[in-house]
């Protein structure tokens, strides 16, 4: 089982998302060892964005940190971006992605697209 954080933002870039996501998430001690970039045509002329972020971060004192999880931002033409965050459901894990989800929320909260 994992925790799952999904958002949708209104006029932000996906590298300035990409850039928060990996900052914030370094703060909480969860490190991102990998940064795929992807960017595809639409028939339109415009182009979308998809940029995967692998997680790392340490679940437990006597092993070292291992893979823990992945983000993925998606971009649409519409200026709308995407982010779905998956974090294995561990407890240390459970309260540093609170602690990321609040300080994510202060930071972008008014681009955030609210349901």
């Amino acid at each position: 089982m994992a925790i799952q954080l999904r958002k949708v933002y209104q006029n932000l870039n996906a590298e300035m998302l990409r850039d928060e996501v990996r900052d914030l998430l370094k703060k909480h001690g969860i490190s991102v060892i990998e940064v795929e970039s992807q960017t595809y045509a639409l028939p339109s002329g415009a182009t979308q964005s998809r940029i995967t972020l692998v997680l790392k971060a340490q679940t437990k004192q006597d092993e070292g940190p291992k893979e823990c999880g992945s983000a993925h931002i998606i971009t649409s033409p519409g200026n709308e971006v995407k982010m779905l965050l998956d974090v294995d459901e561990e407890p240390v894990l459970r309260d540093k992605i609170s602690l990321f989800q609040n300080d994510l929320e202060f930071i972008l909260g008014s681009y955030e697209v609210k349901w």
